[in-house]
């Protein structure tokens, strides 16, 4: 059974940081396109940050590129996301998800993922 979950959001003041975690397990995490959307109360889903199988390549929307940095660790089955320099319109629920055989490119524009989590709250205060 895969599982992917996140933690490490909350509150935190516009300008701030936070690093997200999602823990892997069921799958082989190594050989996944890892990936991050966000989703906002009565908004639709942006799919915001991927990451290759390798960790050597990265892909970002434009609304997060420069602000947010997506790693991996696939020694402990983990992928992080960095968000600094937030925003209030940061505020949302972000998920990780992963999907095989794509690339992080694709993995965002496609919009379409294998395995998501159940998401951590991100409150980004004025």
């Amino acid at each position: 059974q895969v599982q992917l979950v996140e933690s490490g959001g909350g509150l935190v003041q516009a300008g701030g940081s936070l690093r997200l975690s999602c823990a892997a397990s069921g799958l082989t995490f190594s050989t996944y396109t890892m990936g991050w959307f966000r989703q906002a109360p009565g908004e639709e889903r942006e799919f915001a940050a991927a990451i290759r199988w390798s960790g050597d390549t990265a892909y970002y929307a434009n609304s997060v590129k420069g602000r947010f940095t997506i790693s991996r660790d696939n020694a402990n089955q983990t992928v992080y996301l960095l968000l600094s320099n937030l925003k209030p319109e940061d505020t949302a629920v972000y998920h990780c998800i992963a999907r095989f055989g794509v690339s992080p490119e694709e993995l965002l524009k496609l919009r379409r993922f294998d395995y998501w989590g159940q998401g951590t709250q991100v409150t980004v205060s004025s």
